[in-house]
C-alpha cells in the first residue's frame, strides 16, 4: 500500500523522529497501523526502550483535556453538571469568598471550557518546574482554590490561555455530578461503550485522576476516540456523546496563541483545504479528524518537552496519509 511506503520513507528520512504509532482509519477501515520502539514516559518518569504494539497504552498528556470535554458532555447530557452558560463558582459552594469577588462571580463553565479565564497562568515553562502552572496546582495543599483563586489579569472569554486547571475544575464538577472517580464514570459512559477495555488514569499524589494530563490509551483506542467524534458521538447505533455536544464542542471560539481556532479543549484548522479538529498533547500525541475525508489519523510519539514535537504527527498526516489518499 502507498500509505505504508510513504511512511517507511518518512521514518527513514528522519521527518517523523520519535514515532511510537501510528493508527489510520478511514470510514470504518483500518488502513494503516504501524508500531515502533523507542525510550517513552509515564509523565516524567522513565520506562525505557518499549516495544509498542495495538494494546500498548501510551501517554496521551493534553489529549486527556479533549476526552474530559467529551465526559463533560456526556454528564451535561445526563443533567449531572452545569450548562455552559452558568456561572463557574456555583460548582464549587466551598469557596464562598471567591464567589463573594464579583470579578470572580463572572467566571462562567464556558470560560473554563474555552480556556479563557482571564487568570494569571503559565504552562509555557517546563513541566518539571514548579513555576509551570500545572506542576504548582499540583503541589498546592488546594488544586481548585489554586485554580480559581489565581490574579485576575484581563475580562474573561476574552483572550485563551492553555490552562490545565481549566480542565481541573471541569473534572471536579463530573466527578462531583457523578458521585464517583472521573476513570469510573468514564469507564462506564465512555470506554466500555466504544469498545476501549484497558486504559489507565493516572492520580496526583492525593489520588484524584488528573483530567490535564493523566489518561493512557493505546493507539487502536485512542482511534476510537477519533471515530467517536467523527460519528457525531455514536457508536454501534448507540448514541454515546449528545450530538449537540459535539456540534457545540467543534465550534471555533477563540484564536490560539499559535494560529488554530479553539472550541471547547478541542484545536480547529484547515489541513490542505480540510477542516480538522484536532486534540494535542504534549510528545506529539495526536489524534486528527477530517470529516469530509471520513478520516481518522491517530499518532503517539516521544519527543516530550521538544519544541520541535508539533513536526512528527503533522508529517504523518501531510506528507504519508494525505498523499496516499490523493494518490488512490
Amino acid at each position: 500500500m502507498r500509505m505504508r511506503e510513504l511512511l517507511a520513507e518518512a521514518v527513514a528520512a528522519g521527518q517523523v523522529d520519535g514515532l511510537h504509532a501510528a493508527v489510520v482509519v478511514r470510514g470504518g477501515q483500518t488502513l494503516l497501523e504501524r508500531y515502533g520502539t523507542g525510550e517513552d514516559f509515564s509523565w516524567e518518569h522513565p520506562l525505557g526502550p518499549v516495544g509498542f504494539g495495538p494494546t500498548t497504552l501510551h501517554d496521551l498528556r493534553s489529549v486527556s483535556k479533549s476526552v474530559t470535554c467529551l465526559l463533560y458532555g456526556i454528564a451535561l447530557g445526563d443533567g449531572l453538571v452545569p450548562a455552559p452558560a452558568e456561572p463557574l463558582l456555583g460548582g464549587f459552594p466551598e469557596y464562598p469568598d471567591l464567589a463573594a469577588d464579583p470579578d470572580r462571580a463572572r467566571l462562567t463553565v464556558e470560560h473554563a471550557l474555552t480556556m479563557s479565564l482571564g487568570l494569571q497562568w503559565r504552562e509555557d515553562i517546563p513541566y518539571d518546574s514548579p513555576a509551570n502552572g500545572e506542576i504548582a496546582m499540583e503541589l498546592a495543599p488546594d488544586r481548585y482554590r489554586y485554580v480559581l483563586e489565581r490574579p485576575i489579569v484581563g475580562p474573561p472569554g476574552e483572550n485563551w490561555v492553555y490552562c490545565g486547571g481549566a480542565t481541573a475544575l471541569l473534572g471536579k464538577l463530573i466527578a462531583d455530578g457523578a458521585g464517583q472517580p472521573l476513570p469510573a464514570y468514564g469507564r462506564e459512559k465512555l470506554f466500555a461503550p466504544i469498545g476501549v477495555e484497558r486504559f489507565q488514569w493516572m492520580t496526583g499524589e492525593d489520588g484524584v485522576a488528573s483530567p490535564s494530563s493523566g489518561l493512557r490509551l493505546s493507539p487502536r483506542s485512542l482511534a476510537r476516540i477519533g471515530e467517536l467524534v467523527l460519528a457525531n458521538g455514536a457508536c454501534n447505533g448507540r448514541q454515546i456523546v449528545p450530538a449537540s455536544w459535539i456540534s457545540d464542542m467543534l465550534q471555533p471560539r477563540l484564536p490560539t496563541s499559535w494560529g488554530a481556532e479553539y472550541g471547547y479543549h478541542w484545536y480547529l484548522e484547515t489541513v490542505a483545504d480540510h477542516r480538522m479538529a484536532s486534540a494535542m498533547g504534549n510528545g506529539g500525541q495526536r489524534v486528527m479528524i477530517l470529516p469530509d475525508l471520513d478520516l481518522v489519523v491517530a499518532v503517539t510519539a516521544g519527543n516530550y518537552d521538544d519544541p520541535e514535537q508539533w513536526r512528527t504527527p503533522v508529517a504523518v498526516l501531510e506528507q504519508v496519509v494525505l498523499p496516499a489518499l490523493a494518490a488512490s
